[in-house]
């Protein structure tokens, strides 16, 4: 049986020096669950990757942010499905974000970022910063 494969796309908040970091749940996958990411998510069908940043993180997180350029794209296979993840440089709008569907968020610099426990595909996309 073939795996699923998804798009996804991830914002690399940054807020002056630091960038925005949030935890995922539990959740049946042992190998993404309560690991570290970037917010974002799926690309769903008929939304261009732009469109589903600013959906995704309206959903997870009641924030609005302003999406910048395209910092790159990474491929990783996880044992029950793929991924392309890309990532965009963003910009926080105003207020703060809450949390819906994360049990933790920090701001941390690039310094500080490989301490975190990520998600492999997340951990490629600190290459890219």
């Amino acid at each position: 049986m073939e795996k699923k494969h998804y798009n996804v796309v991830a914002a690399v908040i940054m807020k002056g020096r630091r960038y925005y970091c949030v935890q995922r749940t539990r959740s049946a996958f042992p190998y993404t669950s309560e690991h570290w990411e970037f917010p974002g998510g799926k690309v769903e069908k008929g939304e261009n990757d732009y469109e589903a940043l600013i959906r995704e993180i309206k959903e997870e997180l009641d924030w609005d942010i302003y999406v910048g350029r395209r910092l790159g794209t990474v491929e990783h296979d996880y044992p029950d499905f793929s991924i392309t993840l890309t990532a965009y440089l963003c910009r926080p709008g105003d207020g703060e974000p809450t949390l819906f569907e994360h049990i933790d968020d920090r701001w941390l610099t690039r310094r500080q970022l490989p301490q975190l426990n990520w998600t492999e595909a997340d951990r490629k996309l600190l290459e890219l910063l």
